[in-house]
């Protein structure tokens, strides 16, 4: 089942790339979050996608918000990447279970076995006030997050 705009976000707890659990709830009444599911790392356009984002993140509304960035990747990967990327936002592992959270958010393409290139933004109360799904080749416009989140 899809989430939609208006739906309150799905929570969840994933690692980061550091192996730290990250809460989605934990950033209720304190920052908005732009949730972007991509993937795989090292992959071209996720690479070019996230490394927009983290060059463009004080665009994106500097303190008041967070991003949460999200593949089926085990945090061993995503370590590697970041370090790598030198990416300054969290890499989350929807590794086990497979997806669960891509799923969960209705981003999870099951015949590959990974998230498509879904984003939400949620504001502090959890609710979700504006999504984009992609295709797997197709890169996101990074205007439209900042559009979405001049809005709340």
């Amino acid at each position: 089942m899809a989430v939609e705009v208006g739906d309150v976000a799905p929570d969840f707890e994933l690692k980061d790339q550091h192996g730290t659990p990250v809460k989605l709830s934990d950033f209720r009444g304190r920052k908005n979050v732009v949730l972007v599911f991509y993937p795989l790392a090292f992959s071209g356009v996720c690479t070019g996608e996230l490394c927009a984002i983290r060059d463009e993140l004080p665009t994106l509304g500097g303190d008041d918000v967070q991003v949460l960035a999200v593949s089926v990747d085990s945090m061993f990967a995503l370590r590697a990447w970041s370090d790598q990327e030198k990416y300054q936002f969290p890499l989350l592992a929807d590794f086990w279970p497979h997806g669960g959270t891509a799923q969960a958010y209705g981003v999870f393409d099951e015949e590959k076995g990974l998230a498509l290139r879904g984003t939400f933004v949620i504001d502090t109360g959890g609710v979700v006030r504006w999504k984009v799904v992609n295709a797997i080749p197709d890169a996101r416009d990074l205007d439209e997050y900042r559009k979405a989140l001049a809005g709340l």
